[in-house]
């Protein structure tokens, strides 16, 4: 018996068969075996011509047939169908023909069924990572409007939050004077002050996070000396580093006394975050370290502590606007005990800040351990600039030394 006649004989069971066993329900079924049959005329083709790309079409049919839940739930249909449909060949022709054609039948139709397999396995795999990427862009595009509404409710809130904390900070001011010398109601009012104070900070870092983001923070280049910055760093922090037992060692480097172009105002609180960053994660009897050098184009700081260390994945995110460091019920309500609390955003500012003069900044520890304090290195470049320049221009360069210095670390 030829292989032509060796097909017609199993094809009604075969597709009996296949479709009994993959289709559920009555009307499914019908549809189903008409898309059997069209196939089985497919692989008749197949094998009479040699050419196993007859079965492309209903292939190509069939994986675009797949619903969103199916691709979502990433169920491989149409491989699974391929792979059941070659054994129901195997149970048929043994069922039906004699051992000797039913080899025969095998031989001849094995290499289409292969041949479906693997195309099927294309397809669906093109047809998945579609979805897939499909997908990952709405995510992304959701992300983008929910980081923009993010942005528009951190201004909306600083601003308005604004003259409330003005009006609080004179009526407190007011009732002072109206008390006089009333030791417990001064204590009252200097616990009120304190307060405004410091939600007064928050607010000053959420309008600075919001111009940062909406690309709108503006820099008064003048020239200054990094000295002078330190100089006013040391008296400030120096009294909160011995009240936790902390040295604060501030050293002069080559570049710290040279004139360079920047906004001297907002490099000051740039290395205030930072310095107040190493602060924060210091145990008491701790030393925070200030050196530097000059580069090509650049002044390099350096801010080490021996601290507890940020873990690797950390590292990636520090710089993330209301980025924290373990858990926040936790931390202390104090800016400069260990640990303490504040909401996340110093460090996302001093890149903002930086990265907005043309420099870069970026961070290395071994890791976090509160018992060993591998301890964290703050890097920052400033262009050493000395007129007034387009800091675009310098941003990149700076760039690319951060890329050679992370190359060089790793």
């Amino acid at each position: 018996m030829n292989i032509q006649s060796l097909l017609e004989e199993i094809r009604q069971p075969w597709i009996k068969r296949v479709s009994h066993d993959m289709a559920r329900g009555a009307g499914v079924r019908e549809n189903f075996e008409k898309e059997l049959a069209r196939f089985f005329s497919l692989l008749e083709q197949a094998v009479l011509t040699g050419d196993p790309s007859w079965v492309d079409p209903i292939i190509f049919d069939w994986a675009n047939a797949p619903t969103e839940s199916d691709l979502a739930e990433g169920q491989q249909n149409l491989s699974t169908l391929i792979s059941r449909a070659n054994a129901f060949t195997f149970d048929v022709a043994k069922d039906n023909l004699s051992a000797e054609d039913a080899l025969e039948l095998l031989r001849a139709t094995s290499p289409i069924f292969s041949y479906a397999l693997s195309k099927s396995s294309h397809y669906e795999s093109d047809k998945r990572v579609t979805f897939i990427e499909n997908e990952l862009s709405n995510i992304r595009e959701k992300l983008e409007k929910l980081d923009r509404s993010k942005s528009n409710f951190i201004s909306v809130a600083a601003h308005e939050l604004k003259t409330p904390l003005t009006l609080i900070e004179g009526y407190a001011a007011m009732i002072s004077e109206m008390l006089g010398e009333n030791e417990n109601a001064e204590a009252l009012i200097t616990g009120i002050r304190g307060g405004v104070k410091r939600l007064q900070e928050i607010v000053d870092d959420m309008i600075d996070v919001s111009l940062i983001d909406n690309s709108l923070l503006s820099l008064n280049f003048q020239p200054f000396k990094l000295k002078q910055s330190f100089t006013l760093l040391g008296k400030e922090l120096k009294p909160i580093c011995a009240s936790r037992q902390l040295t604060l060692e501030i050293n002069s480097f080559e570049g710290d006394s040279q004139l360079i172009f920047a906004d001297s105002e907002r490099i000051y609180q740039a290395l205030r975050n930072v310095l107040a960053n190493a602060i924060k994660y210091t145990p008491n009897g701790g030393i925070i370290t200030v050196n530097g050098r000059i580069l090509p184009g650049f002044i390099e700081i350096m801010i080490k502590d021996t601290g507890i260390g940020i873990s690797l994945e950390n590292q990636v995110t520090i710089f993330e606007k209301f980025n924290q460091l373990g858990k926040a019920s936790l931390h202390s309500s104090s800016k400069t005990s260990f640990k303490g609390g504040g909401p996340g955003l110093g460090l996302s500012i001093t890149r903002g800040i930086i990265e907005a003069h043309g420099g870069t900044i970026w961070v290395n520890s071994e890791g976090c351990n509160e018992e060993t304090c591998p301890g964290t290195s703050f890097h920052i470049l400033l262009p050493d600039r000395n007129e007034a320049t387009d800091p675009k221009v310098a941003k990149f360069f700076a760039s690319e030394i951060n890329t050679h210095q992370t190359k060089t670390t790793l």
